[in-house]
């Protein structure tokens, strides 16, 4: 698995080279840092959808619940970051796995594909791939990270709602 790791992010990482990946790549990772990107976008939503105001905000704290959880699995299993390649960008910390960028992107488009919000699973799936072609992740990472976030914002789906059973 970590060969498969490391060939993957030297080629993802090499579409890095194009100016305008590279832009990309980095733009989604600054809007994506501490989950910034999708505590926004559920902010927005309560604000703009005051009919479902409790739920855009019950997401927007289960992707917010969903980072924190993947910052302290990071914490516990240290894997380091990818060093056989040049990141795009710096990083906060050291630890790579899971991908707390892809942990509440896959948050995100849960909680927040649930209400309507089309944009968000393709703009989170972008992120998670940025993270690989920034250099800063190992595609085990993103996908641990996205597992993460995904199952944490399944399993809140009826509290979201409002559902008083969930």
């Amino acid at each position: 698995m970590d060969d498969m790791d490391h060939r993957i992010v030297t080629a993802l990482r090499a579409c890095g080279t194009d100016p305008r990946v590279a832009d990309a790549a980095r733009a989604l990772s600054w809007a994506g840092e501490h989950g910034a990107l999708w505590l926004v976008a559920g902010l927005a939503g309560a604000a703009v959808d005051g009919e479902r105001r409790g739920a855009w905000l019950r997401g927007t704290a289960l992707t917010a619940g969903a980072h924190l959880v993947s910052m302290g699995v990071k914490r516990v299993v240290r894997r380091p970051r990818p060093a056989h390649v040049e990141p795009l960008v710096r990083t906060t910390g050291r630890h790579s796995f899971p991908s707390s960028h892809a942990t509440s992107a896959a948050a995100a488009a849960v909680a927040f594909g649930a209400l309507g919000a089309r944009p968000i699973p393709p703009l989170a799936a972008a992120m998670c791939l940025a993270r690989v072609v920034a250099g800063v992740h190992y595609p085990s990472d993103v996908a641990a990270g996205a597992a993460l976030g995904a199952l944490t914002a399944r399993l809140g789906t009826r509290w979201m709602r409002g559902d008083a059973r969930g």
